[in-house]
């Protein structure tokens, strides 16, 4: 299933993506009151939703909404550096020596955005950079995770720009401030639930710039896969249900090119994931 948060006449609610169109929530479950989080939590909300959703009539069409950020209110955002063998190959070219361990930092949730929503040109910067990335959502709360058991506490997966300001990542070795800029976390367009994501380490991903193909790869390039991930990151914090992981970058990032690309005022930028969706952000100058 794909869950969405949407908006229309300035009221946002969420739904089931059908085809062209959106099947409001409260039409398939009349009683529920809760947010995306405690959805994610429900496996029988969610298998009730399933059950019902071929009989259900649509709500709205896609094109007459607004498609918000799936989640808006995540306890922790994370994400993963140099995780693809050959975007590190291309950060060693430029004098980085790729991590012996997981790299992990934060970003902050407060830079989370639409996933058609314009994204900020800092005033403090001209280094802002481009980075699709394959996302997960946390749907158990959870500690000490096994590899093997690693799927069963994902929910959920998505769209992720891990939007850089590579001159303010750099000046400190946690790389969460040039990574936490408001705007700087678009996701969505929606969530798409793990039972039609079979496996995780098989997808495409690309990124566009004004047409142009950036990035251009495959999840099987993952150096520590998804599962790893939760296994890694729950050996030290408790994951709760929301949280978002953020995979890492393939190569082609705008940092690495001869010479470096970086994004300007009016640039488009378009992210895809095999299986899941698209998101596409413009770049404006900061408010």
């Amino acid at each position: 299933m794909k869950l969405v948060r949407y908006t229309r006449d300035n009221i946002t609610a969420m739904g089931v993506v059908k085809d062209d169109g959106i099947v409001d929530l409260k039409a398939l479950i009349p009683g529920f009151d809760g947010g995306m989080i405690e959805l994610l939590q429900s496996e029988s909300t969610l298998a009730a939703i399933n059950e019902r959703l071929a009989a259900a009539d649509i709500t709205l069409s896609l094109k007459d909404v607004t498609l918000e950020a799936p989640l808006t209110n995540p306890r922790k955002f994370l994400a993963i550096g140099m995780n693809y063998q050959k975007h590190a190959e291309e950060a060693k070219a430029k004098g980085i020596t790729p991590p012996e361990h997981q790299l992990w930092f934060n970003k902050q949730v407060s830079c989370i955005t639409g996933p058609f929503n314009d994204v900020e040109l800092p005033t403090v910067s001209e280094q802002l950079d481009y980075e699709v990335e394959l996302a997960f959502v946390i749907g158990k709360r959870c500690r000490h995770v096994k590899v093997e058991d690693a799927a069963d506490v994902i929910a959920a997966y998505t769209v992720c720009n891990d939007v850089s300001v590579r001159d303010w990542q750099l000046r400190v070795q946690t790389w969460t401030m040039g990574k936490s800029f408001d705007t700087h976390g678009p996701i969505g367009p929606w969530l798409v639930t793990k039972d039609e994501i079979s496996d995780p380490h098989t997808l495409d991903l690309k990124c566009y710039v004004n047409g142009e193909l950036r990035q251009s790869s495959n999840t099987s390039d993952l150096i520590h896969d998804c599962y790893q991930m939760v296994e890694h990151l729950s050996t030290v914090m408790t994951l709760e249900p929301g949280d978002i992981i953020a995979t890492g970058t393939p190569s082609g990032v705008g940092v690495a090119m001869q010479p470096p690309q970086f994004l300007k005022v009016g640039d488009v930028v378009r992210c895809e994931v095999e299986n899941i969706g698209y998101i596409e952000n413009t770049i404006v100058a900061e408010g």
